[in-house]
């Protein structure tokens, strides 16, 4: 059990489903975000601040032993918009954690680094990255901060590329990319306790039958996944497509492929 982790974007909607699952993996937890956080265990604590103010992140950082990334704008916007979060805050969390006993990292990525490829194209880890928006190349820095500081300092970093991380499917698409909040806390809890971590690229996606994604970088970590999608079909029968749904279900990433990107 780590003595402390630190939650990052702890706001955000997939902190909320995670949080309450991880009563048996840190003996206390510093939530922080740069909003108001109102929901907390009685031995954890909240620090408000802004990931791209290095002084910030370097305090919530010190005295951690795990760090679970979660934080930055989790919608497309334009590269202005993501440049503090997306960009500056993942680097200077990654400086934070080689100036502070390097504390093993889960960085959440999205699916959306490789969101161009399309729907009948299987891929492992080592696919190159396909990004289908700003969002995605936001990820894609990410990635290669971890790796960087993995190669250069040492930091471990389990690289997760979230798929879709609700409590149930909404839509067609999610019966490919649904993960569920039960199948990433086991996948976090995985990730501390194993004995050697390094720097890998797990796909964050629940035991689906039509899955995207081949997760052929899970040796030693003693994860499987134990929810699927395919239970959830029967009540998607009656979902139809819009033209707001163009592309849903002929690439990765889904409407983003198609979306125009945001220009500043």
């Amino acid at each position: 059990m780590l003595n402390r982790l630190l939650i990052t974007g702890a706001n955000g909607g997939v902190a909320k489903l995670i949080y309450p699952l991880l009563t048996e993996v840190a003996s206390s937890i510093c939530l922080t975000d740069i909003n108001k956080i109102d929901h907390i265990g009685p031995n954890d604590d909240v620090v408000i601040g802004d990931l791209a103010d290095p002084s910030f992140v370097n305090d919530v950082v010190e005295g951690c032993d795990g760090v679970l990334h979660l934080g930055g704008i989790s919608q497309e916007n334009s590269f202005k918009n993501l440049l503090p979060a997306n960009f500056i805050g993942v680097h200077n969390l990654y400086q934070a954690a080689a100036k502070f006993s390097k504390p093993r990292i889960i960085f959440a990525s999205s699916n959306h680094a490789v969101g161009g490829y399309r729907s009948d194209q299987l891929i492992g880890a080592n696919a190159r990255t396909n990004p289908d928006s700003y969002y995605g190349v936001s990820k894609v820095f990410g990635e290669s901060v971890a790796q960087l500081y993995h190669l250069k300092e040492g930091v471990e970093t389990a690289i997760v590329r979230i798929g879709s991380c609700f409590e149930k499917p909404g839509d067609p698409r999610m019966l490919s990319t649904w993960f569920s909040p039960k199948d990433f806390a086991s996948l976090i809890q995985c990730c501390f306790d194993a004995d050697t971590l390094g720097c890998r690229i797990i796909y964050g996606v629940s035991d689906n039958q039509t899955a995207f994604w081949e997760n052929d970088q899970l040796d030693g970590l003693g994860w499987l996944p134990s929810d699927s999608a395919d239970s959830f079909g029967g009540n998607l029968v009656g979902w139809q497509a819009t033209s707001e749904t163009d592309g849903l279900l002929e690439f990765h990433g889904g409407v983003w492929v198609r979306a125009p990107l945001i220009n500043d």
